[in-house]
């Protein structure tokens, strides 16, 4: 297959509708479709299943979807890597993504450390939303990304464990669940009048629900002290909180730990130079 039919592809299932695809694409459909046609042919198999409102994927159809974007962000990836090492042969920056407000005193460490080392290069911070730092490490965007398990996927990555630590509820301090010594997380999610934000997903749309539709930590605090969301968060957090936010510990919820991720097969020794100075911390 040609990494041409591929985006072709992935553009009509993403979109269940040729038409919809074409435009996305730049091109007229009639050659879409025949595009299509064609690669199904090629794979002796139905990749779709024409409805009257558009096309619908197989179970054919979804593994190619799943390997054909694995497929495409790799291509990516390998282009916008390239392109860096061109720019400064030997001396590439190494991209480093995370989520934005998460893990900033670690991250702070990890900086300072590296930069101690003699032959450390410039590191460039990419401040993303949540759930985006895998994706951004996969098509190439980023060399290196700071995930947190269970959250972030962290298949086909070389990983290290820099902390594992409970999570907390953030709420305001002068609400009555704030003086609880711990709850559940049940409980947190039936406090009616402090509904949980609700994060992007990779597409940029949100989940339905009655929270706030928020992108990063400073707006979700901002919104817990005007006494209009709670928010669940890792324990280390309350070094970074300020006056009228009060922490409560939720007793079942699953421990989080901090990764700092790698594709696992980086040859860039600015990369490895950072991995070394996160496993010294």
């Amino acid at each position: 297959m040609e990494t041409r039919e591929l985006r072709y592809f992935v553009a009509v299932a993403e979109e269940a509708h040729v038409g919809r695809a074409a435009e996305r694409l730049g091109m007229a459909q009639p050659p879409l479709s025949r595009a299509i046609a064609q690669l199904e042919r090629r794979l002796g198999a139905d990749l779709f299943v024409r409805t009257p409102r558009g096309m619908a994927l197989t179970s054919v159809g979804e593994t190619l979807l799943h390997e054909g974007r694995a497929a495409l962000a790799a291509v990516d990836a390998a282009e916008r890597r390239t392109r860096r090492a061109a720019e400064a042969p030997g001396r590439a920056p190494v991209v480093l993504t995370a989520k934005a407000g998460a893990s900033s005193e670690l991250m702070a460490k990890l900086l300072d450390a590296y930069a101690a080392e003699p032959d450390a290069v410039t590191v460039d911070v990419v401040l993303s939303p949540p759930g985006h730092q895998a994706l951004m490490l996969r098509d190439g965007r980023a060399d290196v990304a700071i995930l947190h398990r269970p959250f972030d996927d962290t298949s086909g990555f070389d990983v290290d464990e820099l902390a594992t630590e409970g999570q907390v509820l953030i709420l305001p301090s002068g609400h009555p669940a704030s003086t609880r010594r711990s709850m559940t997380v049940a409980e947190a999610g039936t406090i009616s009048d402090l509904p949980l934000p609700r994060w992007p997903r990779l597409d940029g749309s949100y989940p339905d629900g009655p929270g706030p539709e928020l992108r990063d930590l400073t707006q979700v605090l901002q919104l817990v002290r005007l006494g209009r969301a709670a928010v669940v968060l890792p324990e280390s957090v309350r070094a970074n909180l300020r006056d009228g936010l009060a922490v409560v510990p939720l007793s079942d919820a699953p421990r989080v730990t901090t990764l700092i991720a790698w594709p696992a097969h980086s040859t860039s020794t600015g990369v490895a130079g950072l991995v070394r100075a996160a496993a010294a911390l």
